[in-house]
C-alpha cells in the first residue's frame, strides 16, 4: 500500500503499502524500483517500515530502567532479557544496562533483516506537486496493488498500527463497531437511574421509606436538580478515554487521525445517550419505537424535548460550568503529577507538556451548542447559562492554548469538518422540533412555513460541501507549483531533504547508548554511574 502526501508545508512524503512483491526482490527494491521508474524527476528517497511492536516495548522498558538507575531508584533483582539469556550479576547497573544495550541492538539487526518488513513506506518527494500526483493518481493498472494515503508529521505517526497483519487490522475494526454499540447500551443504565431521581413522585412509589425524606424541599432539590446531572456527569468522565483506545486499535496510521476519530465518537455518542435517551426518557423499547416511527418524531420531539429543560440548565451548570472552571485549575493532571514524580523521579528538563486534548472537549462545546440551538425558542431561560459558559470557556481556553498546552500535531484544520456537520445537525434538529410544536398546537400555517427551513439547511450543507470540502482532501495545483517555486531559491533545501531520508525512521530502530564516555547531563549517550555510585 502506497501513501503520499505533504509534510509540514514543505515537501511531500508519502507510505506505501503495495499486496505483492516481485520475484526474488525485498520491500525496499521493489518501492526503489516502482518510483524511480515512474517517479523520476520528483522521487527522492523512501523508508521501509518494520514490525517493531516487540523491539518497541523491549525499548520502552530500558529507557524506564535507565531513568530508574539514574535517580538511584532501586530496580528489580532480575535482568530482562529479550534477545539473550546471559545473566547479569545482581547490583551491576552499568552491566545491566551493557547487556540491555546490546540486545536491543541485536534486536535491531534481526527486525532489519530482510524478510521482516512491513509492505509499506515512507516516500519522499522533491516537490508538492510529485507528492499530490502520487498521491491522487492510480500508481497501477491493478489499482489494489498500490495503494495512497497522506502521509503524517514524523512525530505525529502511529507506528503500531505497521505492526499489524491485514486480519488483525480487518478484525479489529469490526470489534471496535460492536465495542461502540455495546458501550451505548450499557450507558442507558446512568441514564435510567438520572431519569428515575427527576422524577420525584416515581421514587416515592418505589421506595416508600423515603418520602419524608423526600419531602424535605432542600432533599428534593439536590436530589431531581443537582444529583442526576452529577451521575450523568461522572458516568461521562470515561467515555473520552475509552474511545481513543478503540479509535487506537481501529488502524488509524497517525495520532491526530486517532483523535479526529474519537472526537467524532465522542460527538455521536453524547447526542445519542445524553440528549435523545434523557428526552426520550421511558423503555428502551419506547425509544425503539421512536427511531421506527419517523413520522412521529417531530411531534414526539416537540413533547419530550421542552419537559427536559431544567434538568438540561442544571446540567449546563454541574457539567459546563465546574468542567471549564476545573480545566483552568488543573487539580486532578496536578496530583497525578505529584504522586507520579514522587514514585518516578525526575530532572526539571524531563518534563512534557500536555498536549490538548480534543476528543475529550470538542464534543462538550459543540453539545452545548446543539442544546443552546435547540431550545433557545422552547426554554430561553437556559441561553444566559450557555452564553456565560461559552465566555468563560473562550476565556479559560484561550488561556490555556497559549500558556499550558503545546500542540502536538497540525491537522490541517480536518476538525472544520465535523464542526459544521455538527452544527448542520443541530440545526435541522431545532427545525424539526418547531414543527412538531407548531403541528402541536394546530398552528397550520406556521408549520407549512417552517417546512423549507430544514430543505434551506440542508441545500446550504450541500453547498458548503462542494465549495469547501474539496480543500481539506486535496492542496490545489497553484497553490502546489508557486511553494514549489519558492522553495528553489530557499539555502535550506538541500539540508532539508539530508534530513527528510531520516525523518520517518522508526522510534525503535533509533542508536540507543546508555553506557560510554561523557558528561552526566548528556542523557543517553553520558556514562550512567560512576565508580562512587555503583
Amino acid at each position: 500500500m502506497a501513501m503520499g502526501s505533504l509534510w509540514s508545508y514543505i515537501s511531500c512524503d508519502c507510505i506505501c503499502l503495495l499486496s505483492s512483491l516481485l520475484y526474488g526482490s525485498s520491500v525496499s527494491d521493489t518501492v526503489d524500483r516502482f518510483f524511480g521508474e515512474n517517479h523520476f524527476s520528483t522521487y527522492l528517497s523512501h523508508v521501509v517500515i518494520h514490525r517493531t511492536s516487540k523491539l518497541r516495548s523491549v525499548v520502552d522498558k530500558a529507557k524506564k530502567l535507565y531513568k530508574q538507575v539514574k535517580h538511584k531508584k532501586p530496580v528489580k533483582k532480575k535482568p530482562m532479557r529479550f534477545f539473550s539469556r546471559r545473566d547479569t550479576p545482581e547490583g551491576h547497573y552499568e552491566n545491566v544496562l551493557q547487556e540491555m544495550e546490546q540486545n536491543i541492538r541485536l534486536g535491531q539487526a534481526e527486525v532489519s533483516a530482510p524478510g521482516k518488513e512491513v509492505r509499506a513506506a515512507f516516500v519522499s518527494f522533491k516537490s508538492r506537486y510529485g507528492a499530490a500526483t502520487a498521491l491522487h493518481m492510480p500508481q497501477s493498472i491493478n489499482p489494489t496493488y498500490w495503494l495512497t494515503e497522506p502521509a503524517p508529521e514524523p512525530h505525529d505517526v502511529h507506528w503500531p498500527f505497521f505492526s499489524a497483519s491485514f486480519m488483525q487490522k480487518w478484525l479489529a475494526k469490526i470489534l471496535v463497531v460492536f465495542a461502540c454499540l455495546l458501550l451505548t447500551i450499557l450507558f442507558l443504565v446512568p441514564v435510567v437511574l438520572v431519569q428515575g431521581l427527576t422524577n420525584l413522585p416515581a421514587l416515592e412509589f418505589m421506595f416508600p421509606f423515603l418520602t419524608l425524606i423526600l419531602s424535605m424541599k432542600v432533599v428534593s432539590q439536590i436530589i431531581t436538580g443537582y444529583l442526576p446531572s452529577l451521575i450523568l456527569q461522572t458516568s461521562l468522565k470515561v467515555v473520552p478515554p475509552i474511545m481513543e483506545f478503540l479509535s487506537s486499535i481501529q488502524g488509524h496510521i497517525c495520532h491526530s487521525d486517532i483523535q479526529k476519530s474519537a472526537c467524532n465518537k465522542v460527538i455521536w455518542f453524547t447526542i445519542w445517550n445524553v440528549f435523545f435517551a434523557t428526552v426520550f426518557s421511558g423503555s428502551a423499547f419506547y425509544k425503539l419505537s421512536v427511531v421506527l416511527d419517523p413520522k412521529e418524531i417531530p411531534v414526539k420531539l416537540a413533547v419530550a424535548v421542552p419537559a427536559q429543560a431544567s434538568f438540561f440548565i442544571a446540567y449546563v451548570v454541574t457539567t459546563g460550568w465546574t468542567d471549564t472552571l476545573t480545566e483552568l485549575f488543573r487539580v486532578v493532571p496536578f496530583m497525578v503529577s505529584y504522586i507520579k514524580r514522587s514514585f518516578e523521579p525526575s530532572d526539571d528538563n524531563e518534563f512534557v507538556v500536555p498536549p490538548m486534548r480534543y476528543h475529550r472537549d470538542t464534543p462538550r462545546v459543540l453539545f452545548f451548542g446543539l442544546l443552546g440551538i435547540t431550545y433557545f425558542f422552547l426554554a430561553p431561560l437556559i441561553l444566559p447559562f450557555i452564553l456565560l459558559y461559552f465566555c468563560l470557556a473562550y476565556i479559560i481556553y484561550r488561556n490555556q492554548f497559549m500558556n499550558v498546552y503545546a500542540p502536538k500535531f497540525d491537522t490541517g484544520g480536518m476538525f472544520w469538518p465535523m464542526i459544521h456537520y455538527t452544527m448542520i445537525f443541530s440545526l435541522v434538529l431545532m427545525h424539526a422540533i418547531a414543527i412538531g410544536l407548531f403541528a402541536l398546537k394546530k398552528m397550520e400555517l406556521a408549520t407549512y412555513l417552517l417546512v423549507p427551513l430544514p430543505v434551506c439547511t440542508l441545500l446550504f450543507n450541500e453547498f458548503c460541501r462542494k465549495r469547501f470540502m474539496p480543500i481539506f482532501t486535496a492542496y490545489p495545483a497553484e497553490v502546489l507549483t508557486k511553494r514549489d517555486k519558492e522553495d528553489r531559491n530557499d539555502p535550506r533545501m538541500p539540508e532539508f531533504y539530508n534530513n527528510l531520508v531520516s525523518a520517518y525512521q522508526d522510534p525503535a530502530l533509533l542508536p540507543l547508548r546508555f553506557s560510554g564516555s561523557g558528561s552526566r547531563n548528556d542523557s543517553l549517550t553520558s556514562p550512567l554511574l560512576s565508580s562512587s555510585e555503583v
